[in-house]
């Protein structure tokens, strides 16, 4: 009985120093995913995940790599060196004293492939990462293989109703607490919180319109995903579709992010980003 106890407890112990291995090796692959690069003065933070074509993902406003990618991070690395970036004032990169804009955004992912000595990549934005990655489409063409736009406006008249004076009069604490959560974990810094908040809700209010002959000069092949109770009307994501020269349309079922998985919906176990990852897989290998 003694020697069977004895044993119990030495497999036990075992178990509990594996596991511990395990977890300290995962931590350290997280941390040495890491880097931070400097462009146009921007100390930017960025991830490397697996090996293949590049693939570039931008985050949402008010978001973090893990915040809205996080669902799809372990399937997109399978297949694909994917680059994942923090924008200025998101997540582990600071804010520093100079205007925020989607052209910018745009400049500074340009910057960093660049550096990385990345001719040609992949690029996914989802909101306001989309709107970035239009800008890298209309900016620097050259750098773009592919698109994926996720839940992204080209016009203001492309969001619901009620969405422009509803931002209007937004505080900080109508920002949704799993975003908070996710910004704190990356940066401990409420003032860093606030200004990401003052960041977004600032650029966004100044957004103007594509013009057609921009977004019909892009000539990079395109996916255009939506919800279908998208903050971003699915109308708009059709529109968006049509004006592009060279693109697909793809509505799923969910809100604004819902679809890929994003920090803010309940149902983690939701199959519709693994559906949502197949889908841009499929569109990727064309």
């Amino acid at each position: 009985m003694a020697a069977g106890k004895y044993s119990y407890m030495i497999k036990y112990l075992a178990f509990i120093l594996s596991f511990t291995m395990t977890l300290s090796i995962t931590n350290a692959q997280s941390e040495q995913s890491g880097h931070y690069a400097v462009v146009n003065g921007l100390k930017m933070y960025y991830e490397i995940r697996g090996s293949g074509k590049p693939l570039v993902l931008i985050h949402g406003g008010g978001s973090t790599i893990e915040s809205t990618f996080g669902r799809l991070l372990p399937e997109f690395s399978k297949a694909h060196q994917v680059i994942a970036v923090e924008m200025q004032a998101h997540g582990h990169t600071l804010d520093i004293d100079r205007t925020s804009s989607f052209e910018q955004d745009a400049d500074d992912v340009a910057a960093l492939l660049r550096q990385l000595k990345i001719e040609k990549a992949d690029i996914m934005g989802f909101s306001n990462g989309g709107m970035d990655a239009l800008q890298i489409a209309v900016r620097h063409p050259q750098l773009v293989r592919r698109l994926i736009l996720a839940s992204t406006p080209f016009r203001r008249a492309g969001m619901q109703a009620g969405f422009w004076e509803g931002l209007q009069h937004a505080t900080l604490s109508n920002m949704p607490p799993p975003l908070k959560e996710a910004y704190l974990r990356a940066n401990p810094d409420e003032l860093g919180l606030r200004a990401m908040f003052d960041r977004d809700r600032t650029r966004m209010l100044a957004f103007k319109d594509f013009s057609d002959s921009d977004v019909q000069a892009i000539q990079a092949p395109t996916l255009v995903m939506d919800g279908d109770a998208d903050v971003v009307r699915p109308e708009h994501a059709l529109e968006l579709s049509r004006t592009l020269p060279h693109a697909k349309l793809c509505i799923l079922p969910g809100g604004h992010g819902e679809y890929i998985g994003d920090i803010c919906f309940p149902n983690k176990n939701s199959n519709i980003p693994l559906l949502a990852a197949g889908i841009i897989e499929e569109f990727l290998k064309e």
